[in-house]
Parts: C-alpha cells; sequence; structure tokens
C-alpha cells in the first residue's frame, strides 16, 4: 500500500527542517554571486512529504516496516523545503530508492515545474541506491561545481566511505543527520553484539575502533579463567557524540563545533545534526553560517 508521506517525530523535525532550510537561503544566496554551478542533493528524499510520529520511542528507524501506516498530519519534508528556496539553487538532485516514494517525488517535481522559475532540466528524480549514486557522483570533475548535500536516512544507511567521497570533492557541504539513537540501541550493555550488526557499525564508522571507544573491560574479580567481559561506558551519548565529530573532523575542511542534538519527549537524543564543509578555501565562511544557524536553532528549541 502507497501511503503517502512518512512518520517522523515531532519538535525535533521542525528544528532538524528549519535549520537546514535557514542555510539553504543563506547558501543560494552567496553562491548566485560566484561563477560555479551549484546543486542542492538530498540522498533519501522520501516523497517531499512527511507525517507525525506517533511514538517517538519505536524503532521506526531500524525497522520501518513494522511501523503502523496511520497518518496523523502532513508537513513539508526536506525536498519541498529546498524547492522553496529563494533564490533557488541551479540544480535539484532528489535520491531515493524506494519506487513508491520515488513516484511521489516524480509528482512533486511536476509540481513544480509548473512554476516559472524552474525548468525540466533543474530537478532530477533518481530511483537509485544513495550510497552508490553518490559515490559515483562524487567521482566526477568538480572543478566548476559545488553541492550541498542532505543526508537524512531512515536509519543506518549511509556508509562512511560515501562521507568520504563527498570531503574528497572539496566542493561539497554536507548536513548530516546522525542517528545517535539507533546506534546507542544497537550498542548491547554487556558488548554482545551480532556479527551482522557489529559489520554495519563498521560500514556506518569507517572502521572497527568504535567498539574500544565505547566499551571498556568490566571491573570484576577474576575467579576463573574466563573470557574478557565488557561494559558500555557511561556517558554513552556524550562518547557516540563526540566520535563522530572526530570522524568528520579528520575527513572535512571544517566542522561546525556545536551539533544540534534532537531529542524526543523524554528528552533522549535521537539524532545529531552536523554540518561539515568540503571546501577548504570556503570552509570557514561556511561553518560560521552553519553554527550561527545552529545556536539560533538551539536557542529558538529552548523557548519552545
Amino acid at each position: 500500500m502507497n501511503n503517502r508521506g512518512h512518520r517522523f517525530g515531532g519538535n525535533w523535525t521542525e528544528q532538524k527542517l528549519d535549520c537546514v532550510s535557514n542555510y539553504l537561503h543563506e547558501y543560494t544566496k552567496i553562491m548566485n554571486n560566484q561563477s560555479f554551478n551549484f546543486a542542492y542533493i538530498d540522498a533519501f528524499a522520501g516523497t517531499g512529504y512527511r507525517e507525525m510520529e506517533v511514538d517517538e520511542d519505536t524503532d521506526e528507524l531500524l525497522f520501518p516496516d513494522l511501523v503502523s501506516p496511520e497518518v496523523i498530519s502532513f508537513r513539508d519534508g526536506s525536498a519541498r523545503n529546498a524547492l522553496e528556496v529563494k533564490p533557488p539553487f541551479m540544480k535539484y538532485i532528489f535520491i531515493e530508492k524506494d519506487i513508491d516514494r520515488h513516484a511521489e517525488l516524480e509528482r512533486l517535481k511536476q509540481e513544480y515545474l509548473l512554476k516559472p522559475e524552474f525548468s525540466e532540466n533543474m530537478i532530477e528524480c533518481e530511483n537509485e541506491e544513495a550510497n552508490e549514486y553518490l559515490k559515483n557522483l562524487c567521482g566526477k570533475n568538480w572543478r566548476a561545481h559545488r553541492a550541498l548535500v542532505f543526508l537524512d536516512p531512515y536509519g543506518m544507511q549511509v556508509e562512511w566511505k560515501t562521507i568520504e567521497s563527498i570531503a574528497q570533492t572539496k566542493a561539497i557541504d554536507l548536513w548530516l543527520l546522525f542517528p545517535i539513537g539507533t546506534v546507542n540501541r544497537l550498542l548491547k550493555r554487556n558488548g554482545e553484539i551480532r556479527p551482522s550488526i557489529r559489520e554495519k557499525l563498521n560500514l556506518f564508522f569507517g572502521n572497527e575502533q568504535w567498539f574500544e571507544v565505547f566499551y571498556r573491560l568490566a571491573q570484576r574479580i577474576p575467579i576463573f579463567d574466563e573470557d574478557e567481559q565488557w561494559e558500555k561506558t557511561g556517558d554513552i551519548f556524550f562518547e557516540i557524540e563526540q566520535y563522530i565529530m572526530e570522524r568528520l573532523q579528520e575527513t572535512f575542511a571544517g566542522v561546525a563545533a556545536n551539533p544540534l542534538s534532537l531529542r524526543n519527549s523524554k528528552n533522549v537524543p535521537l539524532y545529531l545534526l552536523c554540518f561539515a564543509a568540503g571546501n577548504p578555501k570556503g570552509a570557514p565562511i561556511a561553518v560560521r553560517i552553519a553554527e550561527h544557524v545552529l545556536l539560533k536553532q538551539l536557542r529558538e528549541g529552548n523557548l519552545r
């Protein structure tokens, strides 16, 4: 059954969309005074709509097919928000693997092609696997091009090799919605992680060192020659945030130092909204704008 839209959380989703949208407006203003061709790339574009989630604490992001399709309300999603940016991008690329969601994006495209500021070649809707598409796109010549990529996956579909490919262009800036809550759920307290999940985490972080960061040997009195036992570190959310920030800083020319923690109604971290700039020359300005947008969103969120 094709249900139009997606189910995501409450106020934190508003914060995410507002934050990225505010940056997009600043980005296109600057790029319109440059000689580059510039694009917006949404790698998990969905339908361009989203639906409010009933229970923010479900495992929807890990197991989206197990969640009830009941719709609460529709709100504009990241694809539509990007199309509303003034001045517009020169190119929009929306990537969606799911056939039904891709079809909705095509309908969204036709809606905007009725507007005078859009032409047929400005909007592309790609029915592709996002990691493979992005790695292939990043391998092209970016000398005369710039782009902003938004990675907002349903769970842990993004591979670190994809993020590295984005950084290696030295031409693409990145907004990453990092699923810190999902990662925490996968990190079992005793360190006994299934091989398939461990491999997923390896692909996600790009290495195996995450285990040594998130776990420590359990403090106990040895009685028999038992196997080593591990336990999750105390402030695990802090450790995960620090680790992903370090990985981004090792990879990109510049990274905003104040990622936005997006939390559910119980104040449990769900996501970390991070910004990274790929071009060394433009990184200081890009990071400064992103940090201002993130700080503004944090202050407004605290007032709600």
